[in-house]
């Protein structure tokens, strides 16, 4: 593949999104996949890993080299992950219906697949919280065909977010989502923002010393398809993938601006040397911009 150019449209809708915007090109790092997704960005490994989901392998962009490769095939249908605090990588699994960590010499261990005894439904994006609990959501979209996983008959009966905690404790922290997605923290870990994609909408929830949720109200509803990743930058703004492309909103929920592409956009996360490259998994496409925010954890 020939590394291209696609001109950014950055479309202002506050003035206050002035000053997040970037370079005028995004860089199309790989253009073959089928349904690209998590992307995760190691600072120590120099590598994005992303999930080429239908073809059921993870993919790796080397920073040093910019080229491609398979990190894992078969992949476990995996879907969101993260580089937790440690440096090993974080993964949700449609496959195997859990929630995975790859340990330094390469073996995997599961951090969550059931809970009250029931397996989950195809957990789908995540974050690590600072004292360690891993948060993830769990809709049904890996179970639901054999395109994104294996098809099956949900046993839980429901779609909700979840803790687990580091004595591998699993606990349901909300219960009235109908396609919880994309998830993250506020900087000082008060605030969790979480999107529905079948509501189309994105929650914000309070965040107690407990660690218990409480608030939940809707902070923003999507004007273009549905909301899916989530992330946050270190103004406190959130960003969101859309069908048009990226939605930055203010802590509020004002729409400040729009990052526009030519694809649907499944996800993104922060990367680079500085922490000021966004990386986007859009249908087929990984790409990469650089802006004038960085990414908090």
């Amino acid at each position: 593949m020939t590394l291209s150019k696609i001109r950014a449209r950055w479309e202002r809708h506050d003035e206050r999104f002035a000053p997040v915007r970037g370079d005028t090109f995004a860089d199309v790092l790989y253009d073959e996949g089928s349904w690209l997704e998590g992307p995760a960005y190691s600072p120590a490994w120099r590598t994005l890993l992303f999930s080429d989901i239908p073809n059921d392998r993870v993919l790796a962009w080397d920073e040093a080299t910019g080229g491609v490769g398979v990190w894992r095939s078969p992949g476990g249908y995996a879907n969101g992950r993260t580089v937790d605090r440690a440096g090993r990588m974080l993964q949700c699994e449609h496959g195997s219906r859990s929630v995975t960590r790859t340990e330094p010499d390469g073996s995997v261990t599961t951090l969550a697949d059931r809970w009250e005894g029931k397996r989950l439904n195809s957990p789908n994006d995540l974050v690590e919280h600072s004292g360690g609990s891993v948060w993830f959501t769990d809709p049904t979209y890996g179970i639901q065909s054999d395109y994104e996983g294996f098809a099956a008959v949900p046993e839980i009966g429901g779609t909700h977010v979840y803790r687990r905690d580091l004595d591998g404790s699993v606990t349901r922290v909300t219960d009235d989502f109908a396609g919880p997605n994309g998830l993250a923290f506020s900087a000082d870990e008060r605030t969790l923002y979480v999107a529905d994609s079948e509501r189309k909408h994105l929650r914000r929830f309070d965040v107690g010393p407990d660690l218990a949720l409480s608030g939940g109200e809707v902070l923003a509803t999507c004007d273009a398809g549905t909301f899916d990743g989530v992330r946050v930058d270190d103004g406190g703004r959130i960003w969101a993938a859309a069908h048009d492309g990226l939605h930055c909103l203010d802590p509020d929920g004002t729409l400040l601006g729009k990052l526009l592409l030519p694809e649907v956009c499944s996800n993104l996360t922060f990367g680079g040397a500085k922490g000021n490259v966004l990386f986007v998994t859009a249908t087929n496409l990984l790409l990469s911009i650089r802006v004038t925010v960085r990414g908090v954890r």
